[in-house]
């Protein structure tokens, strides 16, 4: 091994990767770059999965309850968290489709067409 190969450790290499990381964060954040929005309209309210259930199948759930809950609001399903009832979300799907709270029965009328100039 050469002079040369041997100048820098293992060591200083990580450490410099870290404080450069720490250097720019804060860079950014002085400068105003990152933004920390207070504006709970476009938040998400989590991340949720749904478990395919079948009678012959047992499925595995955490016995702790989560600190949320659902309503019905406006048709669909909102989720709300326990601490902040105001703090609420609609359920949308993977095309962001909103998740209704009932099934529409097959022999209700539809709902009309609005037509231009409608207000």
């Amino acid at each position: 091994m050469s002079q040369s190969e041997a100048r820098y450790s293992a060591r200083s290499l990580i450490l410099t990767a870290v404080i450069t990381v720490v250097v720019t964060v804060l860079a950014l954040e002085s400068a105003g770059k990152i933004d920390h929005s207070d504006n709970k309209d476009h938040v998400p309210v989590g991340d949720f999965q749904a478990v395919h259930v079948t009678p012959d199948e047992p499925y595995r759930m955490s016995p702790k309850a989560s600190e949320l809950h659902a309503v019905c609001q406006d048709g669909y399903l909102a989720i709300a968290a326990d601490a902040d009832p105001s703090f609420r979300g609609i359920l949308v799907d993977y095309k962001n489709r909103g998740v209704r709270c009932r099934r529409p029965s097959p022999t209700a009328p539809a709902v009309p067409a609005r037509e231009p100039g409608d207000d």
